[in-house]
């Protein structure tokens, strides 16, 4: 490879007219220093595929090929991207691929060969969406590093009983085993947004979760957070299950419980009683 002859990424954004745009959910990370720590904190890479999502100009990406990315896949909407890019595509010398389409049409985890992480700076305005897409294909990936706002990292992490704890919480614990890694003030970015932002690493909890099991357990935590204020008796009515009461009680919920009360291994179980009364 040979990177260190490349403009430097602001001289990069000047060459390619560059600047961020609010359609996309830009906020540009320039510091190689920090993108050089998330690289390192996603590692290794040996026999892995990286996948990034939302390269712009290219900073973290070069962070990922330093740090001996043998195979990094880069997933860019934004077309006015893809000249800076395939400069550092022809630098990287066949270890970068860069794909011009909308990652939540991509299937990530049959990108390259596997084993894969995802290493990536989301874009604000479909972090979750991503993320959700992700977790249903948990097992596809060893590992996945990624930059949120600090409120989402936070709702992910949630425990019960907290006011971040939510749906995000619940999805987010049932699939994976969540990390804070550090956070990053807004004048880490260009532009600068108004949040604080926050790296996390996910990875897979053991078991694999079917399609059918995943699209029952999203709709049980979507009925029980539908309305948070509201007990669980009243809420989880959409469930339609025979005897509701005896439902609880059985493990161990109170019916005037709210749902931010319950903890995953609740809704885990009341998700197998859902699934054995619609069978």
């Amino acid at each position: 490879m040979n990177l260190d002859n490349l403009p430097s990424l602001k001289e990069t954004l000047k060459k390619y007219e560059l600047w961020p745009d609010k359609r996309y959910g830009q906020n540009f990370l320039l510091d190689q220093n920090i993108t050089d720590k998330i690289a390192r904190m996603a590692g290794p890479f040996a026999g892995f595929t990286v996948i990034e999502i939302g390269p712009g100009p290219g900073g973290l990406t070069r962070s990922l090929l330093k740090e001996g990315a043998e195979k990094v896949i880069a997933i860019e909407l934004d077309t006015r991207c893809l000249a800076a890019l395939q400069e550092l595509e022809e630098a990287a010398e066949g270890h970068l691929q860069v794909i011009s389409e909308d990652a939540l049409k991509v299937n990530c985890a049959e990108l390259g060969e596997a084993p894969r992480k995802i290493v990536a700076n989301l874009p604000y305005n479909v972090a979750t969406p991503l993320l959700i897409n992700w977790l249903k294909d948990i097992h596809g990936f060893e590992s996945l590093t990624l930059m949120f706002q600090k409120e989402v990292a936070d709702r992910m992490m949630a425990g019960p009983r907290t006011s971040a704890y939510g749906r995000l919480s619940v999805i987010t614990q049932k699939c994976a085993f969540v990390g804070h890694m550090f956070d990053l003030p807004p004048e880490a970015f260009y532009p600068a947004p108004k949040v604080t932002s926050s790296v996390v690493q996910l990875k897979a909890r053991p078991g694999v979760i079917t399609p059918e099991y995943w699209q029952a357990f999203e709709f049980v935590v979507k009925v029980a957070f539908a309305q948070r204020r509201k007990m669980l008796r009243s809420n989880l009515r959409d469930l339609q299950l025979k005897d509701l009461g005896a439902v609880l009680a059985s493990i161990g919920i109170e019916p005037t419980s709210r749902a931010e009360e319950l903890s995953v291994a609740d809704y885990s179980a009341l998700t197998d009683i859902y699934i054995s009364e619609n069978s």
